[in-house]
């Protein structure tokens, strides 16, 4: 007997059965708090805000049907627990930045940070509207949860060093914190690489644990206060152009918000991606002139370690390739890539440059 014929002559009845077809599906009802855990310690200048900043975003959007209790690093779980928890929906999501994940599946790079890729326009570009939202779902699905952009720090900085680094062969032997693929490159330059949560990297570096370390940018290295262990800034970076922090909810928990409480949620997440950049942004350029008054010295790396950058970068992100979801991301981003910055300095690229030559910025 097919569905049919069976609803038709069940003992439901036919109103009855058509009522059960067509009924909605089942949402939790009445208030709901929902815990968010991160990769941050609380109170790092950015990063937790802007954890804050989505926590309060979403209550205040659902008019308290969704109440977020943000637990920071180490109150709930650790730093580097925070996906394996809500996974497993020991929490309900998290925010943080998934390059420290890349154990879980390579392919979370095109979603956090690839060395010498998007900046944050650029990614945004991708997921928006050339497909990256489809293939976050496909990755993030196989491990039960659901991705969203949530924030920027722009681009990051080169780093903190104990000596200066005049040539490729200075990273022999360095003990150097950058996580994600940085950090295999950065390895491949024969460093000895340290991945350790934003809380941690202080007293590393002031013990001498590290050599060096990149964090994020002026602003936030000088509220952490690196500028007082470490004397050479170098102020750009190859790693991270537009690293992505993300909130990233346990998969069946999002499935049973109401479709008004998910796109609470959704625009939540993008009200902070534009927040997020521009707090880092706003504050960047002040700090960078204090640190630099205070006897920090400012520095570029040289052509020959920006090629030994990018020789090392381009291995690293294509070692993956034999994976068939990694190939299909890589593509997918290197294509929206390529269309990006082909206009991308074309039009701001050569604007900027001739207005702040013009100018005289």
């Amino acid at each position: 007997m097919d569905r049919r014929s069976f609803l038709k002559n069940s003992a439901l009845g036919g109103g009855a059965a058509a009522a059960a077809t067509l009924a909605a599906p089942a949402y939790a009802q009445g208030k709901r708090t929902l815990t968010m855990v991160t990769t941050w310690g609380r109170g790092l200048a950015g990063v937790h805000d802007s954890a804050q900043y989505c926590a309060d975003a979403i209550t205040a959007m659902s008019d308290g049907q969704l109440t977020v209790d943000l637990k920071a690093a180490g109150e709930l779980v650790g730093a580097f627990e925070v996906f394996d928890a809500v996974s497993a929906g020991q929490a309900d999501l998290y925010h943080g930045v998934d390059y420290y994940f890349l154990g879980q599946h390579p392919a979370l790079s095109f979603f956090s940070q690839v060395p010498f890729g998007m900046t944050a326009q650029e990614f945004n570009n991708w997921f928006y509207h050339e497909g990256g939202r489809e293939l976050a779902d496909e990755v993030y699905g196989i491990f039960g949860l659901k991705f969203f952009p949530a924030g920027s720090t722009g681009p990051q900085s080169g780093g903190w060093f104990n000596k200066e680094i005049n040539s490729p062969e200075d990273f022999q032997g360095l003990k150097f914190r950058m996580p994600g693929q940085g950090g295999q490159v950065v390895g491949k330059l024969g460093a000895s690489v340290q991945n350790l949560p934003g809380s941690e990297v202080y007293q590393a570096l002031s013990s001498g644990a590290i050599d060096g370390t990149e964090w994020i940018g002026p602003w936030a290295d000088e509220k952490a206060g690196f500028q007082e262990v470490a004397k050479f800034y170098y102020t750009a970076g190859f790693h991270e152009p537009g690293p992505i922090l993300n909130i990233t909810f346990n998969l069946e928990l999002y499935e049973d918000l109401t479709p008004a409480q998910q796109a609470i949620v959704s625009h939540a997440a993008r009200s902070s991606n534009a927040w997020t950049m521009a707090l880092f942004m706003a504050n960047n350029a002040a700090a960078l002139q204090r640190l630099q008054a205070g006897g920090v010295k400012l520095m570029e790396f040289s052509d020959s370690i920006w090629d030994a950058f990018g020789a090392a970068s381009d291995e690293v992100v294509k070692e993956p390739l034999g994976d068939e979801l990694y190939k299909r991301c890589y593509d997918s981003y290197m294509t929206s890539l390529r269309s990006s910055a082909s206009w991308g300095s074309l039009s701001e690229g050569t604007y900027t440059a001739q207005r702040n030559r013009v100018v005289g910025i």
